[in-house]
């Protein structure tokens, strides 16, 4: 059997919450880089607590949801064991569980666990086209 372990913050306090942003298209970078450490555009919210997403010369309009179930984002970590895991039988039918280990094929006992960085439990949802931001309308003379 593989046993995952998942930790909490070690402080104790809650993680982060993060939000999901949800876009209809595809969001393809100027110079084919990538979107990743890229800034992508700007986040605001209006006095109403609308959303609104401006990308280059375009803005999007959105709404905010609650999601049906949450997601957590993992971060994984990987050491040596120092001692052996298991479970401890106390004679009564209960169990104690310690931490365990996931089953590798590399010499040596490692350790697999993941800490929960942040929670999302909202989502932001742009389901508009862009719309162009004109700015300066030329007069015809």
């Amino acid at each position: 059997m593989v046993q995952i372990l998942i930790r909490g913050s070690v402080d104790g306090s809650s993680p982060p919450e993060w939000l999901m942003v949800e876009l209809q298209g595809e969001v393809v970078s100027r110079h084919n880089s990538g979107l990743a450490a890229n800034i992508m555009g700007d986040l605001l919210y209006t006095q109403e607590g609308t959303p609104v997403l401006i990308v280059g010369h375009h803005i999007l309009y959105g709404k905010q949801l609650k999601l049906e179930k949450p997601f957590a984002v993992l971060t994984k970590h990987s050491s040596q064991l120092q001692d052996s895991l298991g479970s401890q039988d106390h004679g009564d039918g209960s169990e104690d569980v310690t931490q365990g280990a996931m089953e590798t094929n590399q010499q040596g006992p490692a350790s697999t666990s993941y800490t929960v960085s942040a929670l999302i439990k909202r989502k932001l949802i742009f389901k508009t086209r862009p719309k162009p931001i004109i700015t300066n309308v030329p007069k015809k003379v």
